[in-house]
């Protein structure tokens, strides 16, 4: 997988430690493309240190019965993550950056290694060996399907799509950019997340929407928190 100006083709591409940027209700996939706006001092402390080094960056959420009022860079965190990799940089002239991350693969979060540093470092298992392969499982999903409920989600919700765009898109880059992008809340994420393929992570997000759109017309929220 060449994701910027490095190449990755397995586990042993990536480190055993990486900095950790808790994040909840936000999602990365491997080749998805994540923007983020960074202004704590922490976190522009922690991406001058790996645009120092690897570019390398965990993205993972915290932990869903986290008590309320514990901020999100202290709490317990989820088991799995995803690395993502600096491919875009932009200062804003007011102390922040734009930061637009590429997802490589997923991880297993193993502990947290001891640092004298106001981020976190976590101890990784990058052991989702398909995420380094492009394509993998499409055969096995019923596009057609997910595109019939993305596109009642879509009328529901008076929204519209490019559909040339989507017609062109690869099964996987469908899946996994309209997953991220979804308006669900952090649990359904993190499900989205571990799916173990695309297969299921397709599935998930049918069942998801689809009691989403049974909700909506219950005259009940659209979103699921």
């Amino acid at each position: 997988m060449q994701v910027g100006n490095a190449s990755y083709v397995g586990p042993a591409d990536l480190p055993g430690e990486l900095p950790l940027f808790p994040l909840r209700g936000v999602l990365l996939l491997p080749r998805g493309l994540l923007p983020l706006i960074v202004f704590e001092p922490r976190y522009l402390e922690m991406v001058d240190a790996a645009l120092a080094g690897n570019r390398l960056i965990g993205i993972i959420q915290p932990r869903f019965d986290t008590e309320e009022g514990i901020e999100e860079g202290s709490a317990p965190l989820c088991e799995v993550g995803t690395v993502g990799r600096i491919t875009a940089i932009a200062e804003t002239g007011d102390g922040r950056y734009q930061v637009t991350l590429t997802g490589i693969c997923r991880f297993r979060l193993m502990g947290e290694a001891p640092a004298d540093l106001p981020y976190r470092i976590g101890r990784i298992a990058c052991d989702f060996p398909a995420d380094f392969e492009l394509r993998v499982g499409e055969d096995e999903v019923d596009r057609a399907a997910f595109l019939a409920v993305f596109e009642a989600y879509l009328d529901a919700n008076e929204m519209e799509a490019d559909w040339d765009a989507v017609e062109k898109a690869s099964t996987e880059a469908l899946i996994n950019t309209l997953s991220m992008m979804s308006p669900y809340g952090a649990a359904e994420k993190q499900a989205l997340l571990e799916a173990p393929d695309l297969k299921t992570r397709a599935e998930t997000l049918i069942a998801i929407t689809e009691i989403t759109l049974a909700r909506a017309g219950n005259d009940t929220p659209t979103s699921i928190n």
